[in-house]
């Protein structure tokens, strides 16, 4: 899809309030003739007629009502294209966020996360000036000269034909404009997606960074990253203020021609056509509207830029749009007796690698703990994320007869969000009340170091758990798990890297899970928890087998 089909698209959904803010702004290039013809009527009538200002009275008063009707029309304007552009912007962010869902984290692998995060805000955000501001003043932009012609052509004829011939100029040279400012506004948009993940990695590595004695280098990496964005961004600029300058300068002589042959007609001067006819009041209305004539299209030239950068964040968001989502071979019913999952003849490959697992047969049932064993690269992380519905098999078919569409993760290190404790704990059943999360919070261990925290539960989490050990984590990700009422619980690697103490939490956690009636499967290296599987299985040269032995 090319990005002008994709704006026409999302125009197609606000098209109503697109046409309300054009008709404002319309409404009030009307006003601004009137607001014309009263000055000039005026002017003649207390110049040339020398007629008494009280005797104006009703004109005087007609033309303040209209100077104050201009800026109600503005305001009304931009709050109605306003709120066309942010139903788009949200239009759009929720198709992103759905796509980014559907493509899961095997999907988006390839991508770095600052790049995305740039599309759902940046690039998103470029958006809003294309229609709040381009898409209504085109309409503007239109009508209203075509107004303003006409009105000057009741006058004078050569008036009206010189502002005619000039104004072709501009949509002429804002075509040229544009052809090359929205590969430099595409060409910027992927320069700032780099940029911040760069930073995004800098910020997230930074220990490692320090450690390594590498702070320097990353830093020369993001000033050169910074600058490459500088520069291009400054090339945008210089395009931008170029267009300005041109059409202000084909505008302005525009004007001093009108202004000349106004000013010679008045003069006697001009004898040709109807210049000898002028009047003080046709020649001030015509010199009125000459500027106003060229508003319109002098202020759609600025919004062109807006056009340009939408154009450019349009074909990188059409792009991630477009990205094929894989047909699902797994199937997922509720269940209402006890949940079972089962693989059959399974085949998963990763970007890049190609087929890493096969899978010939996997069952699990309900309170059953299931252990997948395997050195590390094996794909143990890649069966979970399939039987997970995260990574789509190539081959063979994986069901899920399960009562709750929801299934529970714990990997390691554990997911923390910048939040409380409660709230994380929370994640796992957001309709969780209080009591609940507390007694996973003490079910969990969570409670042990919890209640020596100045504001408990509620103490808040820096992202990635920072404030928090790794064992501290693990035990808020098994309280998750508690509170959660999913009858599937993924583990990955649960125990990796525990202190003794917690492992036990760990352990004694999974067999509490089970004896709720849960599917517990465990993908882990650690030998402990073989004591605790009813059924296992091992990874051997690419192949899933199951273990009958002990």
């Amino acid at each position: 899809m090319t990005p002008k089909v994709w704006l026409a698209r999302e125009t197609r959904a606000v098209a109503g309030g697109l046409r309300l803010a054009a008709l404002y702004g319309v409404l009030e290039g009307l006003l601004i003739i009137a607001q014309a013809g009263l000055i000039a009527w005026l002017v003649h009538q207390v110049i040339m007629r020398e007629q008494m200002l009280a005797s104006l009275a009703m004109p005087a008063g007609l033309l303040f009502l209209v100077v104050l009707l201009r800026p109600v029309f503005q305001i009304l304007r931009a709050r109605t294209a306003i709120a066309a552009a942010a139903t788009v912007q949200g239009r759009v962010r929720e198709r992103l966020l759905g796509r980014a869902e559907a493509l899961g984290p095997t999907g988006l692998a390839t991508r770095d996360t600052g790049e995305l995060a740039s599309q759902l805000t940046d690039q998103v955000n470029a958006l809003e000036g294309y229609y709040a501001r381009y898409l209504p003043q085109m309409t503007v932009a239109t009508l209203v000269p075509l107004a303003i012609v006409i009105a000057a052509f009741t006058q004078d004829w050569i008036a009206a034909g010189f502002l005619l011939l000039s104004a072709p100029l501009i949509p002429l040279f804002m075509a040229l404009v544009g052809m090359g400012a929205e590969r430099l506004n595409r060409d910027q948009f992927e320069a700032l997606g780099r940029l911040s993940g760069q930073f995004l990695d800098c910020v997230r590595g930074l220990t490692t960074l320090q450690l390594f004695g590498r702070i320097p280098g990353a830093t020369r990496g993001i000033i050169a990253g910074s600058d490459e964005y500088r520069e291009r961004s400054m090339r945008v600029l210089r395009v931008a203020f170029l267009s300005s300058a041109v059409l202000e300068f084909f505008a302005s002589v525009a004007i001093a021609v009108v202004a000349i042959y106004v000013g010679f007609g008045l003069l006697g001067y001009i004898e040709y056509g109807p210049a000898s006819a002028l009047t003080l009041f046709s020649g001030l209305f015509v010199l009125l509207l000459a500027p106003e004539f060229f508003q319109p299209l002098r202020t759609l030239a600025q919004h062109y830029h807006d056009r340009a950068t939408a154009l450019g964040a349009a074909e990188l968001l059409a792009d991630f749009e477009s990205e094929d989502v894989a047909v699902s071979n797994a199937t997922q019913t509720l269940a209402h007796n006890a949940p079972t999952l089962t693989a059959e003849s399974v085949e998963l490959a990763r970007p890049g690698r190609g087929t890493v697992l096969r899978v010939p047969s996997l069952t699990a049932t309900a309170g059953e703990r299931v252990l997948i064993e395997g050195p590390s690269g094996s794909g143990k992380t890649t069966l979970l994320l399939a039987l997970a519905g995260m990574l789509q098999p190539s081959t063979g078919h994986i069901v899920r007869a399960l009562p709750d569409t929801r299934i529970g993760w714990l990997g390691a290190p554990a997911f923390l969000a910048s939040a409380s404790l409660r709230e994380n704990i929370g994640l796992g059943d957001p309709t969780a009340e209080a009591p609940a999360i507390e007694a996973a919070a003490r079910r969990a261990g969570v409670s042990d170091f919890a209640d020596q925290l100045p504001d408990g539960l509620d103490t808040h989490v820096g992202e990635r758990g920072l404030g928090l050990s790794g064992g501290q984590a693990q035990r808020v990700a098994l309280a998750r798990a508690f509170v959660s009422p999913a009858s599937l619980i993924l583990l990955d690697e649960p125990t990796a890297a525990l202190d003794a103490e917690t492992e036990t939490f760990v352990i004694r956690g999974l067999a509490e899970l089970a004896a709720e009636g849960r599917i517990i499967l465990i993908a882990s290296h650690d030998t402990a928890l073989r004591s605790i599987a009813e059924r296992r299985y091992v990874i051997r040269d690419g192949v899933l087998e199951r273990v009958t032995h002990a």
